[in-house]
């Protein structure tokens, strides 16, 4: 029997051939079909165009948070090493995949933690506000009933916003959470279902895990290491070319010869080191020559921009800034040198991408403009030692390829 819900004409599997005409129902519908699928829910439209824009600001604001994160590690002893790290890890990761995207890493992350950072700071703000309430009410008459009573509410609103903060970040440390007023009781019943302190051990650690601390401070002692060790010796020439000796100035241009070889084929050569993960190849001077034949022009302009970005903080070394303001100048450092990185990466990304080396006439013309670019550093880099804090000692601070800092004793 045919089905009464098809038209008796056509079966449900049956094949018309093109020379049979169609049902004037099942015409029309396919006739309707293209309409439909232009009609665009608005709603969904709305929501979409909402949350792409909310994903775009969250993106946004997590670079900010990594920025000024990378800036607070690199103005810290030792946590310099972890700044340097992620800025070369970023480079060879944009180097590997050819995408400047890939070379910011942990943006979601670092959005949840700067959130997190300044919603607390958000918080507390009327809490110091009361606090220097409360020592002016103290100063002014010590034996009043108003500053004992200040002193009690300070304390009071200081254990009631420390547990919303401890509570909030418990939960996740989304904005959201820092508002709710329940977070102690969600807390409360999340304990009493069992396994809450062995969960949140679980995901502390995966999350601490997640940073890869020992890595990015291994990248960036290996890429500083192989980078001062290039240029120990030039630079301690360049400096000697300063003595009071007659044969003086001849070190000191050998030094400054040496010290345009090194610059050259340093950023290269650090890039390579940290897309191979393997110290030597900060050594190995022909792979980067041959990395340069692949992609002349590309590796050119990243060492236009590595140079170029790097002359306007050496003003910034000419005075040392107070203690609490350390991490401004370094701030600085990070928004032109982890871009510097990044381009230098992407233009190894292209040298890996070829096999054979481009023309001649590539190859050499791409070699005009840093002649140029070089002879401006290295002027810059002499004359440093006049204007800077640390006199000669500032020719081995070296922020473009070693760490980024005005100053290594910060």
């Amino acid at each position: 029997m045919i089905p009464t819900n098809h038209p008796p004409e056509v079966l449900p599997f049956q094949e018309l051939s093109p020379s049979e005409p169609l049902d004037s129902s099942v015409s029309d519908l396919l006739a309707e079909k293209p309409d439909r699928l232009q009609k665009t829910n608005p709603r969904r439209l709305f929501s979409k165009v909402i949350s792409g824009t909310l994903s775009v600001v969250e993106w946004l604001f997590g670079l900010g948070s990594m920025v000024v994160t990378l800036s607070v590690l690199a103005a810290i002893p030792i946590l310099q090493f972890l700044s340097l790290g992620y800025m070369l890890e970023s480079a060879a990761r944009v180097a590997r995949s050819g995408k400047i995207g890939e070379g910011f890493i942990g943006i979601r992350i670092m959005a949840r933690f700067g959130a997190a950072v300044t919603t607390g700071w958000l918080l507390l703000l009327p809490l110091r506000y009361l606090s220097d309430v409360a020592f002016t009410a103290q100063i002014i008459n010590p034996a009043g009933s108003n500053a004992e009573r200040l002193r009690l509410v300070v304390l009071i609103l200081t254990m009631v916003v420390g547990c919303q903060i401890v509570f909030a970040i418990a939960r996740g440390g989304r904005i959201r959470h820092f508002f709710w007023p329940l977070n102690f009781w969600i807390i409360y019943r999340t304990i009493r279902q069992g396994g809450a302190f062995a969960k949140a051990r679980d995901g502390s650690l995966a999350f601490l895990e997640s940073l890869r601390l020992p890595y990015y401070f291994s990248m960036g002692f290996k890429g500083f290491m192989g980078g001062f060790l290039w240029l120990l010796l030039p630079v301690s020439l360049l400096a000697f070319g300063q003595a009071k000796t007659p044969i003086a100035p001849l070190f000191g241009f050998l030094g400054a010869f040496l010290l345009a070889l090194v610059v050259l084929h340093l950023p290269l050569l650090q890039t390579q080191m940290a897309v191979e993960n393997r110290f030597r190849s900060q050594f190995d001077w022909r792979k980067a020559r041959r990395a340069y034949t692949r992609a002349p022009w590309a590796i050119s302009f990243a060492l236009l921009v590595t140079l170029a970005f790097a002359l306007p903080l050496y003003l910034l070394k000419i005075e040392v800034v107070p203690q609490e303001a350390l991490w401004l100048p370094t701030l600085v450092f990070i928004l032109f040198i982890f871009p510097a990185r990044l381009t230098t990466g992407w233009a190894v990304g292209r040298s890996l991408k070829r096999e054979t080396p481009r023309h001649w006439f590539f190859r050499w013309t791409g070699r005009l403009p840093l002649l140029p670019a070089i002879a401006i550093y290295l002027l810059f880099v002499f004359f440093s030692q006049y204007t800077s804090w640390n006199g000669i000692g500032s020719l081995y601070e070296q922020h473009a390829f070693l760490l980024p800092v005005p100053f290594f004793g910060l």
